[in-house]
């Protein structure tokens, strides 16, 4: 019966976060129909008692979605929060003891189960939808049927698998890197770039002490040191480490194209990052190390980039340094350019950052449809104040915005009411622009993947305080290229065992980091 449970839930939550206006991961958590289920089953107590196992449940699964060990995180988040109590059928918040007995001594072994896997199925299926959850749900392989298929992959052989197709596609991706050095050089240049991928594998490892360490795991007889490996990097132009950049990509897109699970036309996100604050002295380098996003008296280097989102495999198109004076339609019409080499664009999806009517009337003549937020200015938080008067979750309307010289881009503004907001004013609204009408507003979940893949590009870059421009932009789109290689080998690995592709990784970013270690010779 609990197999059942999980079957059903893992059906009713894919459909229901593909409805655009279901966004909240506790929202379904609190509307999961149970009135069916036996938890008598389940339930070591006899008699009455105070809590419901239906409630429990649900309060459970919300743990679990937040990740929290200990019970006391989910308590404090209760208190606070009296309208998701109400919903989830909660008078009072347990307290710490009732919460560990129900959890130790209540629940049976097999229903403890049934949550974890429970609220597992609810993160991936909203991840896969574009909806926003509290925590990265673990890597693994969904089952496909009531019972696991003797036939799916268990955790050996995906890694065989994956062993497999690392070294080919590290064997085809990184040629694209050239250093241009002359013949009869004692050390291989393959030397160089298995030293950059070893910097990736370890936590802020910077080149002289991973030249060290590299010189003794690697199984090659020369390796680079640390100065020596950073000069031929600083040889490198900006121009010449994004044409490698791409064609490396394009070499990648070439091997997961083979697939019939790779989507080759789609969605892209356009974004801007930034390395962490630059705290030294940034004289002469103005221009490079600046501001930080949030307007903070912070300096620091800004790399923007183009990504597939959606269904599509999240593989970094291309890279490029942000300096100072640029204007961000300069910054979209690069990388647009350079996306639309590679895949055929349908739709583009940026941050608010990107609300520029120039920006949007450029993607309009390329024939591509957006989804931008905008920042609300007077007029928008007028209107926003009279639909909280009226109780309107959902308000469409054209705007024409100047070009300059008597021109006009059109485009339609959607306000959206926020669920779950802690706001009680006019900021319960977020407002968006699109030139496609709302039906391309439940895409722009999508850009979330962006910002999550920020995270682990970041936990593949080499540490460095140095200054200069070049390497520090090589770091970051070598890091691009490492996350990128990831999410293609987990497409291969997955197209090849089981046929399907689930946007939930069930390759790690460590798996991946590891063969790819492997293949440097240092494994």
């Amino acid at each position: 019966m609990a197999r059942k449970l999980e079957s059903d839930i893992r059906i009713v939550s894919q459909t229901w976060f593909r409805h655009d206006r279901h966004e909240s991961v506790e929202n379904f958590i609190c509307a999961l129909p149970l009135t069916y289920f036996e938890f008598d089953a389940h339930d070591r107590y006899a008699g009455s008692t105070h809590y419901e196992m239906n409630t429990l449940f649900r309060v459970f699964i919300l743990k679990e979605c937040h990740g929290w060990d200990h019970e006391t995180a989910l308590i404090e988040y209760l208190e606070c929060r009296p309208v998701l109590c109400e919903q989830l059928g909660l008078e009072s918040v347990p307290d710490q003891s009732t919460l560990w007995r129900s959890w130790h001594e209540r629940f049976t072994t097999e229903f403890r189960s049934t949550v974890e896997t429970a609220a597992r199925t609810i993160l991936i299926k909203a991840q896969d939808a574009g909806v926003a959850v509290p925590r990265e749900p673990e890597r693994c392989l969904p089952c496909h049927g009531d019972e696991k298929d003797e036939s799916s992959p268990d955790d050996q052989a995906l890694l065989n698998e994956a062993a497999t197709i690392t070294d080919h596609v590290s064997h085809v991706v990184f040629p694209a890197f050239s250093l241009n050095r002359g013949d009869g050089c004692a050390i291989h240049e393959n030397a160089y770039w298995d030293l950059q991928t070893y910097l990736g594998l370890r936590e802020r490892l910077a080149a002289n002490e991973g030249a060290r360490s590299f010189t003794y795991e690697s199984t090659r007889n020369r390796t680079p040191l640390g100065h020596a490996h950073r000069e031929q990097i600083r040889e490198l132009s900006i121009s010449e480490i994004r044409e490698m950049y791409r064609q490396a990509v394009n070499r990648l897109l070439s091997e997961v194209a083979e697939t019939e699970q790779f989507f080759r036309a789609g969605i892209v996100a356009i974004d801007i990052t930034e390395a962490d604050p630059f705290t030294g002295d940034r004289t002469g380098h103005e221009d490079e190390i600046i501001g930080t996003k949030e307007k903070t008296d912070e300096y620091a280097h800004q790399w923007a980039t183009v990504q597939l989102v959606g269904n599509a495999v999240p593989i970094v198109l291309d890279a490029r340094p942000v300096r100072k004076g640029e204007s961000r339609l300069e910054i979209v019409e690069d990388l647009l350019d350079s996306a639309e080499e590679m895949v055929h664009v349908d739709n583009v999806l940026m941050d608010r950052e990107f609300d520029s009517q120039h920006v949007l009337e450029m993607i309009s003549q390329r024939g591509l449809s957006y989804v931008v937020p905008k920042r609300m200015q007077t007029s928008e938080k007028a209107q926003a104040k009279r639909l909280l008067q009226r109780d309107q979750a959902r308000y469409e309307t054209d705007r024409k915005l100047h070009l300059g010289k008597n021109e006009w881009h059109e485009t339609t503004l959607i306000y959206r009411r926020k669920e779950n907001t802690e706001h009680d004013d006019h900021w319960q609204y977020s407002v968006f622009m699109t030139n496609r009408g709302s039906g391309h507003l439940t895409e722009y979940g999508y850009r979330w993947e962006i910002e999550s893949g920020y995270k682990s590009i970041k936990r593949f870059m080499a540490a460095t305080t140095s200054k200069d421009f070049g390497l520090r932009f090589f770091y970051f789109a070598f890091a691009c290229l490492l996350y990128s290689i990831w999410r293609a080998v987990d497409l291969l690995v997955q197209a090849e065992l089981t046929g399907e592709y689930e946007h939930s990784p069930v390759i790690t970013a460590d798996n991946t980091l590891t063969l790819l270690k492997k293949e440097t010779g240092i494994g």
